[in-house]
């Protein structure tokens, strides 16, 4: 990707990314943000998903879990040291980005169809909870080392506390006896050395045994720990001493166990980073209504409704009104020429793409239409501004005109240029057709453009080239106000004299410079301003039309929704009036068999006829639910008691066992290996392969399937 500082600093790219870096948690971050560049579309796209996930987390409420964290760069590069030992600082820093990951690990596969890109890097990661164990093992919640990191270091410490308690008690009972005394000063007692000392007038600090530890600015007061307390405050001091070593001992320790863990926690460290800038920029994008266009891989951009972002935050800021714009560049569209008067938002409109471009290809979503589609280029080269240079003694058109040799060197068929102000700086007839060859240049090379013109020679040119366009900034003839809005397909007029007047410039003076003036070129200006009128107006109708279809497509959908829904009530309906039917015909039978009986039908013919009947049932319930499965065996369980009620239903049992042994007899005279049956029921046919007692082994060719005899039929 080909793109110059200068380039970056005119479309105000480093201006846009210094509204991104507050939003991230690391300053690094904020580095790597302001050293944001256009990338590979792969790269951009994936990172683009990433970030539309991110924000979409804000807008559906399941906020990822990603909190702000500190960097654990230091720490990787010295855990590894032999025999170093890291603070505790270090630790829990270490402990919470681990925590980081565990929780993300956890949060994320649970909305897979909401974030699939950012899953995807996650759930590849190493996940090691002994590191918060082990880290939990040694320190507490405020993140001092505990007492039971070990035995040694528990013993210790409670002989520090029985060393303090000893000096506390030892203390009282000194200040105690000799407080009765006239030894001591008003004061009594003072702190020297975090040591509880007692204010002994100096004149009898010898009646007083201890340890001097200092005396008062006027030499009146010695302060003197008692004899009592110091066996207690060396013993404490020394344990204190012992304790150091021990949890010197005890995090040297830590810190080479979590050293085994260094290549994870480079990946956390590194994962985290990724995902605190994707944040930043999900954030960012929150803000100015960013939305992920569609990337296409053929050459077609089509902006709609798209927004400078820094007009856009400035402007919201202030309250007022920002105004978007709609254009499309395609391979049979590439140049698109805007004119129009000053002050118009040509320059606005130019600056727009290229900084939405460069956004895009940085992987930053932009704020315009979600229906806009964007496409990458390798170059994008900019000519937009005052170029005037103090430094190398160059005019502003000489400045313009050496950029233009190196835009030329380099324009190409993946190239996007932005030029404001095309043909300006020179004498408008010379500057004009140097500037009519330059755009010649740039079409024969296909490259994509968007310049800004007053030059009618330059419309005309576009006017006549099939894939370019001519497109103006509206302007409303009557109030003599911008309107700031992009129409494509009309050159503009520069509304040189209308904005004069309305600037007071006297009727004279215009009267004056409208007769200098080719006569020609006269006529040609206000027949652009007719025609960008009348075409505004058009627009107007045009834009109300469309709203009226889009309420009827809207109205028909509505409509068609309604009467699939009706459809399928009909279908439901239908299906349940089936069902209902088919059992009402079922209990007809069921009563037609207890009546025949009834009548004298003889019970072999009642049995046959009703299990014939139940078998039916069987094979078509067949994978059916439970619940069907039970209303059956209720239909069953009725027949038994109306056919108990008959006193048949022993004689049906024997009837029906008759029925079974002969057709288990039959069965016996084919069922060998190598004959072909089907499972009762079913339509696929297998070979028997294997008999064992009443289990049949059934071989289909690409499957083997273990069956009982009772269910096979011969074929």
């Amino acid at each position: 990707m080909l793109i110059q500082q200068e380039d970056l600093d005119e479309l105000e790219f480093p201006a846009l990314l210094a509204e991104i870096t507050p939003f991230a948690y690391s300053h690094k971050t904020q580095d790597r943000i302001m050293e944001l560049r256009p990338m590979p579309i792969d790269g951009a796209e994936l990172t683009l998903k990433k970030t539309a996930e991110f924000l979409t987390s804000f807008e559906s409420h399941n906020i990822i879990p990603f909190n702000e964290f500190e960097d654990i760069d230091d720490e990787l590069k010295l855990m590894v040291i032999e025999n170093f030992r890291l603070d505790a600082k270090s630790f829990i820093k270490i402990k919470n980005i681990t925590a980081q990951i565990g929780r993300l690990q956890k949060f994320l596969p649970n909305f897979a169809d909401t974030f699939p890109h950012l899953i995807a890097e996650i759930k590849d990661l190493d996940f090691r909870k002994e590191i918060i164990d082990k880290i939990d093992k040694v320190f507490n919640r405020f993140g001092d080392v505990k007492s039971e990191a070990s035995p040694v270091l528990k013993e210790l410490r409670n002989e520090i506390q029985l060393a303090r308690k000893a000096i506390q008690e030892n203390f009282n009972r000194a200040l105690t006896a000799h407080g009765q005394s006239d030894f001591l000063d008003e004061i009594r007692e003072t702190i020297i050395e975090d040591q509880r000392v007692l204010a002994v007038k100096s004149g009898f600090k010898k009646r007083i045994p201890g340890r001097v530890l200092g005396i008062s600015k006027t030499g009146s007061i010695t302060y003197i720990q008692p004899e009592s307390v110091l066996k207690h405050y060396f013993k404490q001091r020394e344990n204190e001493e012992e304790e150091k070593k021990e949890v010197d001992r005890i995090l040297r320790n830590l810190t080479a166990e979590i050293a085994e863990f260094q290549p994870q926690l480079s990946e956390y460290q590194r994962y985290i980073f990724d995902l605190d800038l994707i944040r930043a920029k999900a954030k960012f994008a929150e803000q100015i209504n960013g939305i992920l266009p569609k990337i296409n891989r053929h050459p077609t951009l089509r902006l709609r409704e798209a927004y400078h972002p820094l007009l856009f935050l400035s402007n919201k800021a202030e309250g007022k009104q920002i105004f978007s714009q709609t254009l499309t560049l395609t391979e049979h569209n590439r140049i698109l020429c805007i004119s129009g008067p000053n002050a118009g938002g040509k320059s606005i409109t130019l600056k727009t793409v290229g900084l939405l471009q460069l956004m895009i290809q940085s992987g930053i979503l932009i704020p315009a239409h979600p229906k806009s589609e964007m496409f990458f280029f390798d170059k994008i080269m900019t000519d937009i501004g005052d170029n005037q240079s103090i430094e190398n003694h160059l005019s502003t058109y000489s400045s313009r005109l050496k950029k233009m040799s190196g835009i030329i060197k380099e324009a190409d068929a993946n190239t996007l240029l932005l030029i404001d102000e095309f043909g300006t700086g020179s004498d408008p007839e010379l500057g004009g057709a140097l500037a009519e060859s330059f755009l010649e240049y740039f079409y024969g090379k296909k490259s994509f453009a968007i310049i800004t013109t007053h030059y009618t020679n330059i419309k005309l040119v576009v006017e006549q080239l099939p894939n370019a366009e001519n497109a103006a900034m509206l302007f409303d003839e009557k109030s003599l106000e911008p309107l700031y809005k992009l129409e494509v397909g009309q050159a503009g007029s520069s509304f040189t004299f209308e904005v004069a007047e309305k600037n007071k410039i006297p009727q004279f003076i215009l009267r004056s410079a409208k007769k200098k003036v080719e006569k020609d070129v006269v006529n040609l200006d206000k027949t652009i301003v007719k025609l960008q009128q009348e075409k505004f107006e058009v627009q107007k109708l045009r834009t109300n039309l469309s709203e009226q279809q889009d309420s009827v497509v809207d109205k028909r959908d509505h409509l068609q929704k309604l009467n699939e829904q009706l459809q399928q009530k009909l279908f439901n309906f239908q299906k349940l009036y089936e069902e209902e039917h088919r059992k009402l015909q079922f209990g007809n039978k069921i009563e037609g068999f207890i009546d025949a009986y009834m009548k004298g039908k003889s019970r072999k013919d009642v049995v046959r006829d009703f299990v014939k009947i139940l078998e039916q049932e069987k094979f078509r319930k067949l994978g059916a639910d439970k619940d069907e499965t039970k209303k059956l065996q209720v239909v069953k369980r009725k027949i038994t008691q109306q056919l108990k009620k008959a006193d048949i239903q022993e004689k049906i049992a024997e009837t029906h066992e008759k029925i079974v042994e002969k057709k288990k007899e039959e069965r016996d005279l084919w069922l060998k290996p190598g004959q072909r049956v089907r499972i009762t029921g079913s339509t696929s046919v297998g070979t028997i392969e294997k008999i064992s007692k009443n289990k049949i082994t059934v071989n289909y060719g690409t499957f083997k399937t273990t069956i009982s005899a009772d269910e096979l039929e011969r074929i």
